[in-house]
């Protein structure tokens, strides 16, 4: 019995990178947006080039400054904050499995100014306290700050909030 995906006529073989040919893609791949090393390992996987030429090509890149670290946890940040409202948690658990050192993390973090990040987390919390419909109001706080949670905002600052809107 044949693997799964393997007799599919139309689906294109899988296109692997030569040397020379990974240094060029991976500079516009970097110079699109910003990755982490952890991304650029998993392309460079992806495309059949695994090892000490991997790390050689990583090494180049963040030579020539194609990939930074903290440059890329702050812009990381500061994206999933303004575009998607995350809290804190929920950025800084994403940079980890990203493989970001706690101290680019730091950095990252620093890039959301504080009253921002409160007014943010307020406006999350009025919007889902007015699409929670529950009768009980201990439910429904818990219900709002368990929701502001899986957002990635901290307890203490979402208690508050909710507290703040009744």
């Amino acid at each position: 019995m044949s693997g799964w995906g393997e007799n599919y006529p139309n689906q294109a073989p899988k296109k692997y990178w030569s040397l020379d040919e990974a240094k060029g893609k991976l500079e516009t791949y970097c110079a699109y947006q910003e990755r982490s090393q952890w991304e650029v390992r998993r392309k460079l996987n992806e495309k059949g080039i695994k090892g000490d030429a991997a790390e050689e090509l990583i090494a180049e890149m963040i030579s020539s400054d194609f990939l930074n670290e903290e440059r890329y946890a702050r812009a990381f940040a500061r994206g999933k904050f303004r575009i998607k409202h995350w809290g804190k948690a929920k950025i800084t658990r994403e940079l980890k499995m990203r493989e970001i050192s706690p101290r680019c993390i730091q950095y990252g973090l620093s890039e959301i100014d504080p009253e921002e990040y409160y007014d943010a987390l307020l406006t999350q919390a009025e919007k889902k306290w007015e699409k929670t419909i529950e009768k009980d109001a201990f439910k429904k706080r818990y219900k709002v700050v368990q929701y502001l949670m899986s957002r990635g905002f901290e307890q203490d600052l979402a208690q508050e909030a909710v507290s703040s809107l009744q």
